[in-house]
């Protein structure tokens, strides 16, 4: 027998499966499939553009949810390219709510199956622009009311869905259609608004910053949100190679050097008190960010002053959250930024220590 055959069989012995007949096809598709969750309430075949990132952090959710639960879901991509009809992607009882009122529908399901008796859970979805800007009123409502939801915002940092236009989450200085850049300014003039220290102020039981760049981080803050009784909330930093203007293969390696950078922290909040963040073993550039995106190429443009204050602007606001925060890492540390990238769920990533 090979060593490929005797390692089928150990891992077949393992999972209490029998020996394998002598027709079936001796390859490593059971093992593949016995690594992915028991269950996907979002599942394949879609229509998100390729290197998605928002449907990549609706996945991985989704996986830690669990089957008994109940998803609210706001207009945006996510919306649009899960349900085009008569086709639906979601395995779960799901709801689709107007841009301003996700929070609001999630609260009546939360109501109606507390009336019932059930412990079924209720998440709600929507982009950074039925969060930061339509549907903000309602968010605090919810929260305030004390709802046990989980609210997860998926932050591509515009309205995407709609033809790119600016939204508070857009960074300083991007470019979007609603904001050029040009002889009058420089893409966006204003900061991406700081939503998680408002939802801090709350004071939920939990809220924290996630990114599709780090899949086990992400998870486990899912996981622990589940388990609390009473108003979560979680924002994803996930990457839009149509609005970022970056490679579609590109789109963990744009989260990842947000989160390196500084300008994309990964917190965590209790009661409005920082309980957690991720460390940066190596701080990046801002520079080395910005330069895989389109939307920041006018600031390289090196026949423009401006250019090179926006980014001095841009790494200011980095070095502030390194500070703030806390998030230069000691050494190497398996929970930083590098040690927790170099583990995948089969096992080491290699390429990255």
């Amino acid at each position: 027998m090979s060593d490929k055959s005797e390692r089928l069989a150990e891992l077949r012995a393992k999972h209490g499966r029998p020996p394998a007949a002598p027709h079936e096809p001796k390859h490593d598709a059971p093992t593949a499939r016995e690594a992915q969750p028991r269950f996907r309430g979002l599942e394949s075949g879609h229509r998100a553009c390729q290197g998605c990132g928002e449907a990549l952090a609706a996945r991985l959710v989704m996986e830690c949810a669990g089957p008994d639960v109940m998803v609210a879901n706001a207009t945006g991509c996510l919306e649009v390219f899960t349900t085009a009809w008569p086709q639906s992607a979601w395995r779960v009882p799901w709801m689709h709510s107007l841009f301003e009122n996700a929070p609001a529908i999630a609260s009546g399901m939360e109501a109606a199956m507390k009336a019932k008796g059930k412990n079924t859970k209720v998440l709600a979805f929507g982009g950074d622009g039925a969060t930061y800007d339509i549907g903000f009123q309602a968010l605090s409502g919810m929260l305030e009311r004390y709802h046990n939801i989980l609210y997860v915002c998926y932050d591509n940092e515009a309205y995407m869905n709609t033809g790119i236009q600016r939204s508070s989450s857009t960074p300083h200085s991007a470019t979007t259609t609603t904001s050029p850049a040009g002889k009058e300014r420089m893409g966006k003039r204003h900061l991406k608004k700081d939503l998680l220290s408002i939802i801090a102020a709350h004071h939920i039981p939990y809220a924290a910053a996630a990114s599709v760049a780090y899949p086990q981080d992400l998870q486990r803050k899912v996981r622990y949100a589940m388990g609390i009784e009473g108003p979560t909330f979680l924002v994803i930093h996930s990457p839009c190679p149509l609005g970022w203007k970056h490679d579609s293969a590109a789109t963990i390696e744009v989260a990842r050097r947000a989160v390196e950078c500084g300008l994309f922290p990964l917190v965590e909040l209790e009661r409005g008190a920082v309980t957690n963040v991720m460390p940066i073993r190596d701080a990046r550039p801002v520079t080395d960010y910005l330069e895989l995106q389109g939307r920041f190429a006018h600031l390289f443009n090196g026949e423009d002053p401006r250019a090179q204050e926006e980014r001095d602007h841009l790494q200011a606001l980095a070095d502030h959250n390194i500070q703030t925060f806390g998030l230069n890492g000691e050494g190497d540390d398996p929970l930083d930024t590098s040690g927790i990238a170099a583990v995948g769920r089969g096992g080491p990533v290699t390429g990255r220590g």
